[in-house]
């Protein structure tokens, strides 16, 4: 193992790390003191931008510790508690001294993260697993080519001529990921969703007429293809719809999470209240980009947003702004396919950070558990959650 700072960074930077090494350099996370506001993602992530900075800049000086040293203070001075795990915590907080506690995940088994795992129903009812389904071609009826690729996308191919059902009906296809999974499919009209644990997409075999339409629930995020004619694209979920031409946006629908969050990256999006939802007042806004609509009671809430968090699932990561726990653990539940038990009241208890997605759960949980603030206990698929270490 590369315990030089700047060997390691290098190293990291042209892929060729281990796993283990890997987790050295993306490890890190900041416990929040309850009550405090949080620093934002921007700052946090200016902060460890420049740790990294010092490191391999001073990697041959004496005075690279004392440099370290006082950017980690510059981040304590937010009245934060620094638990920074990886590759700043295994060079500088195990020296003597400089020892952090980091407490073990009880675990009489580690759970292995999520990965491209999906299920696809025709509009003839019939069900593919896309887990087990050979890379190529996975469907071939009149019209229509479904292509399953290596790195797990699901690509249509449609001739000129539209497989209909009876009567000239339009036909449907559904994708579903379960907990543990996600994917990507790139519609018959090009455009490209990339799909969260738990989440459904319903849309059509090939789309025709003046609007197309495809129904969400859970998460995911769009890249819409722009077509001639302007024919909009729309995202119903359960009491709204977004409305788009070409652009890139996210849609967090999940029922346990509270209100549809609609967010905007690239280009405008109208976010509709459903005509189910009756005559309340702000019943539509455009959205610009940095901006997420929130579907409330009475009215569609607009606020700006760190879109770099809210993005993280579809990068492979997790990334925490000051976010409960629950919220947190809800998250974990979904793509790790557990679940989580409490015991004890947890409500004051908040982390900022980031962390693969890729990595067993007993690292994410390991991570919030150096804190010194909660502890975890892994049973099979079930994580309880404590207070205090038993």
């Amino acid at each position: 193992m590369h315990r030089d700072p700047g060997e390691l960074l290098e190293k990291y930077k042209a892929g060729n790390c281990s796993e283990e090494e890997k987790a050295i350099v993306e490890s890190w996370y900041l416990e929040l003191h309850s009550g405090k506001e949080a620093p934002s993602h921007k700052i946090i992530s200016k902060t460890k931008d420049e740790v990294w900075a010092a490191l391999s800049a001073q990697k041959d000086k004496e005075s690279q510790p004392v440099q370290i040293s006082k950017l980690l203070l510059k981040v304590a001075s937010w009245a934060a508690v620094i638990s920074i795990v990886g590759f700043i915590g295994f060079i500088y907080l195990n020296k003597p001294g400089n020892r952090s506690s980091i407490t073990g995940v009880s675990k009489k088994q580690d759970i292995p993260p999520g990965g491209n795992k999906a299920f696809l129903t025709l509009a003839d009812g019939k069900r593919i697993s896309l887990t087990d389904a050979a890379n190529g071609e996975v469907v071939k009826q009149e019209g229509l080519v479904i292509n399953k690729t290596a790195d797990g996308q699901l690509v249509y191919t449609v001739s000129d001529s539209e497989p209909q059902g009876k009567n000239g009906a339009q036909l449907f296809n559904t994708i579903e990921t379960p907990n543990g999974g996600k994917y990507q499919v790139n519609l018959p009209d090009g455009t490209r969703v990339w799909l969260n644990a738990a989440s459904l997409l319903r849309y059509p075999t090939k789309f025709s007429g003046s609007k197309r339409v495809v129904e969400l629930t859970g998460e995911g995020y769009f890249e819409v293809a722009k077509l001639p004619g302007k024919i909009p694209f729309i995202v119903k979920s359960e009491g709204q719809e977004v409305e788009v031409l070409g652009t890139h946006f996210n849609i967090n629908s999940y029922e346990d999470e509270g209100p549809i969050k609609t967010t905007l990256l690239e280009g405008s999006v109208r976010v509709i209240r459903s005509k189910s939802s009756g005559n309340a007042p702000d019943n539509n806004v455009l959205l610009r980009p940095g901006e997420q609509s929130e579907l409330g009671d009475q009215k569609i809430n607009v606020k700006e947003v760190n879109t770099e968090s809210i993005l993280a699932w579809k990068d492979g990561d997790f990334v925490f702004d000051g976010d409960d726990l629950k919220s947190i653990m809800r998250k974990v539940a979904r793509w790790y396919d557990v679940e989580v038990i409490y015991k004890g009241e947890f409500d004051d208890v908040k982390f900022g950070g980031l962390i693969s997605r890729s990595k067993n759960i007993s690292s994410v949980l390991g991570i919030m558990e150096s804190t010194n603030k909660i502890h975890f206990v892994i049973e099979g698929n079930r994580i309880t959650v404590l207070r205090d270490k038993k």
